[in-house]
């Protein structure tokens, strides 16, 4: 009778278990490989299901994860102590194996649209000195190798082994995560269910399933019908009428990720989406010239496009990211919308009036993209370059933009490393597989002298000192040379139903076992 009694007690001091939540996602999940494509959709739900050896909170702020601690020996050499007792989810101990042969796939995954290699790339040597011990040697000195660590999920050496095996069938899917792999449907939905062997704490619901849905409308009609209890990426044009519903919550917070154009400034010639005054194919490459890059730059008011096209929930951006993170650039701030100085530009570069582009987008990707592409292209088009946009699904987008078929385009970028390193290496340093660089870079931009800013930078131990050396490339590499433009910071919005809350995280991830009841 004790014995019962007790256990009734100890029942009714624990948290009960919810059986499912719905969540509406804004953007297809095109993966369940967690190294194929580097995209944040495709990061988030990874991390219900895999761990990365060091962890993030919503800031950034780097924890421990896989890894209880880390540090380094020497400037080359990083003694990693692993987690005992953790499990993966077909009941099998996670080792340092596990994380040797991670390393070890990630920069051969093939066909990969934006690779995670830029993130393994600096390690030498990977080494085991016990079941729960990892010895890294890096080619040079490597201060930020833990933020690195931080965006790599680790599988199992078994599965690591398989190569490329069938991971959207849930084959191949064997993480340590909090959530195990129910099923994935393209285009459609996402349900996972809560490891009870989790070592950490337990997840409030028992299974989540994740609905994409891209209609801005459709997602919001969803959550206040209850058909879902969390949505993410609100529509800017729902949210004063959603504050003021007691049906629901919002969570908001300016995010790391920018959103900005890339120029195909890689091809002298030919440039497939550049036509001359006839609109006929232009032989010349004009977006080569940094002058007409920065002419593009000034023709576009970005306090428009964040006060109209985004309804105030966007902030105009100069460089990669906010100055609150490390090694941002305080001497950049939005380019001024001056159309004069942008035709003295135009014609100083020998270019008054006599191309036109095409700009590409994706229509399911960021918030309002098709709405701020367009806005770009009228701009454009007033200025003096006639723009027409090509819309399409993120998918198809990614595809084709990574095959370097477009001319000009629109995407996004959130530092994953949560410094200023990340859009540098993955945007703007020039494209070489081997270093992993340039992972992102769709224009293939280039200079040697950003490079080895970027490069002396990466191997700088002193935090203030490589922050200062990151900043002055980040000046050259925008300010100077135009090598992409930056048009706004996204502020990211959850909503949730009445008796949940979520804390919202500036790298957009929206995370079930982040979600708590609060009644």
């Amino acid at each position: 009778m004790r014995l019962r009694v007790l256990l009734a007690g100890l029942a009714l001091a624990l948290p009960l278990q919810a059986q499912e939540l719905n969540i509406g996602l804004s953007t297809p999940v095109t993966t369940m490989d967690p190294h194929f494509h580097n995209l944040t959709p495709n990061n988030s739900i990874a991390k219900h299901i895999f761990e990365t050896l060091v962890g993030q909170d919503d800031q950034q702020a780097l924890k421990p994860g896989l890894a209880e601690s880390w540090k380094a020996l020497d400037d080359t050499t990083w003694e990693i102590k692993l987690r005992k007792n953790v499990r993966w989810h077909d009941g099998s101990p996670f080792t340092a194996e596990d994380v040797l042969a991670t390393l070890k796939r990630i920069p051969n995954v093939p066909n990969s649209p934006a690779s995670f290699a830029i993130y393994t790339r600096p390690i030498a040597d990977a080494k085991a000195t016990d079941p729960h011990t990892v010895v890294l040697q890096t080619r040079a000195p490597h201060p930020l190798l833990p933020n690195d660590l931080a965006t790599i999920h680790i599988i199992s050496a078994k599965m690591a082994g398989m190569g490329t095996p069938d991971y959207n069938s849930g084959k191949a899917v064997n993480g340590t995560g909090p959530y195990r792999f129910g099923e994935y449907v393209s285009g459609d939905r996402v349900v996972l269910v809560a490891n009870d062997k989790y070592y950490g704490a337990r997840p409030a619901f028992a299974k989540v399933r994740f609905r994409m849905i891209t209609n801005s409308a459709a997602r919001v009609a969803a959550l206040l019908a209850g058909d879902v209890q969390m949505i993410e990426a609100v529509p800017t044009a729902d949210i004063a009428r959603l504050k003021k519903d007691a049906r629901v919550a919002l969570a908001s917070t300016v995010s790391n990720r920018v959103i900005y154009l890339h120029m195909d400034s890689g091809r002298e010639r030919n440039s497939p989406f550049v036509t001359d005054a006839a609109g006929k194919p232009m032989e010349a490459n004009p977006l080569r010239d940094p002058r007409v890059r920065k002419a593009i730059s000034k023709m576009i008011d970005r306090n428009a496009i964040a006060s109209r096209i985004m309804e105030g929930e966007a902030r105009p951006a100069g460089q990669f990211l906010p100055e609150t993170f490390h090694g941002t650039s305080k001497r950049l701030s939005p380019e001024k919308y001056d159309p004069d100085g942008a035709k003295t530009l135009l014609a100083a570069a020998g270019y008054p009036g006599v191309f036109g582009l095409t700009l590409h987008t994706p229509n399911n990707r960021y918030i309002n993209d098709e709405k701020i592409a367009q806005a770009v292209a009228q701009f454009l088009t007033r200025g003096g370059i006639p723009t027409k946009v090509d819309a399409m699904p993120s998918a198809v987008f990614f595809s084709r933009g990574s095959k370097l078929e477009f001319s000009f385009l629109l995407a996004g970028w959130g530092a994953g490393t949560g410094e200023n390193s990340s859009p540098l290496r993955s945007l703007v340093a020039t494209f070489d597989r081997s270093l992993g660089n340039g992972a992102a870079n769709r224009g293939r931009f280039s200079d040697a002298g950003v490079d080895a800013m970027i490069h002396t930078a990466l191997t700088t131990i002193d935090d203030t000192k490589r922050g200062l050396m990151l900043a002055a490339a980040t000046d050259k590499a925008l300010g100077e040379l135009t090598g992409v433009i930056p048009l706004h910071y996204e502020v990211s919005t959850w909503g949730v139903k009445k008796g949940l809350a979520y804390k919202a995280r500036v790298d957009q991830y929206t995370l079930a076992h982040e979600v708590r009841m609060t009644k």
